[in-house]
């Protein structure tokens, strides 16, 4: 497990500054894991993800390498889902590891660790899409997309790619984080800094749109196709 953070350490040279989040204390989420009565210390993998950062910021690499391997396809899959280039995401995974890393000896126990880590993840997606947005405007090429749809007919991946990218930014955010990154609605008001209520209204705003986005393709599909995409909906 070592080699594992060793080798993402090594590659890490140009991350940029660190983004710090803001959350609430859990009360004693920085007490050391305790071990069941009579029983051996709990080894890594069968601590909580607070418990594992609260170690790794005492020095505990086995401790970082854990949430790295719990959470490097996850974070990856939610830059996926919000750049086009599989390239871009990869950069953007690592670097948000990397402001985990090196904000350790500052972390102080908070919020469920995913929620810290998203929130960062946030943090540098929107510094990525400023600077892909001068870099066009400088440059005056396109900025780049989602994922293009693979051709061949309808898919229902296609279908509901698209119309999730028809919905409005903040909708489409609070949809993605609840149905994809499987978030509380308390952790998505958290990461993006909005009341609960808010959320709430929005998550179900989202989710009639993209019924009604869904409605109009699946009508002309096939029907396994048209069950298929409402059920995904």
């Amino acid at each position: 497990m070592q080699d594992a953070t060793h080798a993402f350490v090594l590659n890490s040279e140009a991350a940029k500054p660190i983004i710090m989040i803001d959350s609430p204390r859990i009360p004693n989420a920085d007490r050391p894991a305790a071990a069941p009565p009579g029983g051996p210390p709990l080894t890594c993998d069968q601590r909580t993800d607070e418990q594992l950062m609260a170690a790794f910021a005492r020095g505990s690499q086995d401790a970082f390498t854990e949430l790295f391997l719990r959470y490097r396809q996850p974070l990856f899959g939610f830059f996926r889902r919000r750049v086009g280039d599989q390239g871009h995401a990869e950069e953007l995974t690592q670097e948000t590891f990397l402001a985990v890393l090196r904000a350790a000896n500052r972390y102080q126990a908070c919020a469920l660790f995913r929620t810290y880590l998203y929130a960062i993840g946030f943090k540098i997606l929107h510094a990525h899409r400023r600077k892909m947005a001068f870099r066009d405007l400088f440059h005056g090429t396109q900025q780049e997309g989602r994922e293009p749809a693979a051709p061949g007919g309808l898919d229902v991946e296609v279908l509901l790619r698209q119309a999730i990218g028809k919905l409005e930014e903040l909708d489409r955010e609070i949809l993605m984080l609840r149905e994809f990154e499987q978030l509380s609605y308390a952790e998505i008001a958290e990461v993006l800094a909005l009341p609960i209520n808010t959320v709430r209204s929005r998550l179900f705003r989202a989710r009639m749109a993209l019924h009604e986005l869904l409605a109009a393709p699946a009508s002309k599909s096939p029907a396994p196709e048209r069950a298929a995409t409402e059920e995904r909906a």
